[in-house]
């Protein structure tokens, strides 16, 4: 670190706190799996949040971020120079990032953005009374697999076969896939999984969806896929498989569908955990939340270019249509 750069965070670290209790010049380190482009309205969420708290960058407070770019091999690293930083606390977007975040430190306080299991991954020991330096909040929801695979029946015809693109390594996949595959039973759609481990294995993961003649495609929650987004809803063009998406993120970039928790709101809302802690609470004590806003998004332009036409039924349920 350049002397300059050091000198700078010294001060935002020792400077006094000023009336209200907020932390004049506190350095929040914020860690993720993902690039730094896949993460930009996520991140500006948060920063949004951290502003409706009255938080002005650079003035009381400032952010670190730190992006592995899909190699989650960077993280340890990453973590530890935040650590090394002595931020006053970490925010982490995702599972891959708080585990190595837990493994960086036991004292500095971390904020979860989005995490589908934290009592599974064994971050807190409940959602009421998480008990050590980590909480934030939950993703999870075991009925949104099936409520993505209905609505993909509703929206393809004939729909029969789902090919489901899924990362094994990354946390919550294997119960996640499990309960997709429970649900396509009631749905009655047959599911396949194909393994996606490494940003080269995209396009094969298609090519395979392709070739075992899958109506749809459902794509579950990865950094690997955030990451690469545009890769992702350009070959589900170019194979004409109508694809399900976990985040509306992709659907503004050409993909087709998507239902899941509002990312954006869920970053918005871990603005507050960083408030309360900068005010002296303990995570210990602050209870895990749940998700609050879900959105359902329809790429029409996309549907078309597809030859699907949406019914009407789902276009009124939709939180957002792109025309």
């Amino acid at each position: 670190m350049e002397r300059r750069t050091f000198l700078c965070t010294l001060g935002l670290l020792t400077a006094p706190r000023p009336a209200g209790g907020q932390a004049r010049g506190a350095v929040i380190g914020f860690l993720s799996a993902n690039s730094r482009v896949a993460m930009t309205a996520r991140t500006e969420a948060f920063r949004k949040g951290l502003r409706e708290l009255g938080y002005v960058e650079r003035e009381n407070l400032s952010i670190e971020y730190r992006f592995a770019e899909g190699r989650p091999d960077q993280l340890p690293a990453l973590a530890a120079d935040l650590v090394r930083l002595k931020v006053s606390v970490i925010v982490t977007e995702g599972t891959t990032a708080t585990r190595f975040a837990k493994e960086a430190t036991s004292t500095v306080p971390i904020v979860m953005a989005q995490d589908p299991d934290p009592v599974g991954t064994g971050f807190v020991a409940s959602l009421a009374r998480p008990g050590g330096n980590i909480t934030g909040l939950s993703n999870l929801r075991p009925d949104l697999s099936g409520k993505r695979l209905e609505l993909l029946k509703d929206t393809v015809p004939r729909l029969t076969r789902v090919a489901i693109l899924a990362t094994a390594a990354t946390p919550g996949t294997a119960q996640t896939v499990k309960e997709t595959e429970l649900a396509a039973g009631t749905v009655g759609v047959q599911v396949s999984d194909v393994e996606v481990a490494a940003a080269k294995d995209i396009d094969m993961a298609f090519r395979a969806a392709s070739n075992a003649r899958a109506d749809a495609v459902l794509v579950l929650a990865s950094p690997i896929f955030l990451s690469h987004r545009g890769q992702v809803t350009d070959l589900a063009m170019k194979h004409r498989l109508p694809a399900m998406y976990y985040t509306m993120e992709f659907v503004l970039g050409g993909g087709l569908m998507s239902y899941g928790a509002s990312a954006l709101d869920l970053f918005r809302r871990a603005a507050s955990y960083v408030d309360k802690i900068l005010k002296g609470a303990k995570p210990s004590d602050l209870p895990v939340e749940q998700p609050t806003k879900f959105e359902f998004a329809i790429n029409l332009k996309t549907a078309t270019a597809l030859g699907l036409t949406i019914p009407q039924s789902l276009l009124q349920r939709a939180d957002q249509v792109i025309e």
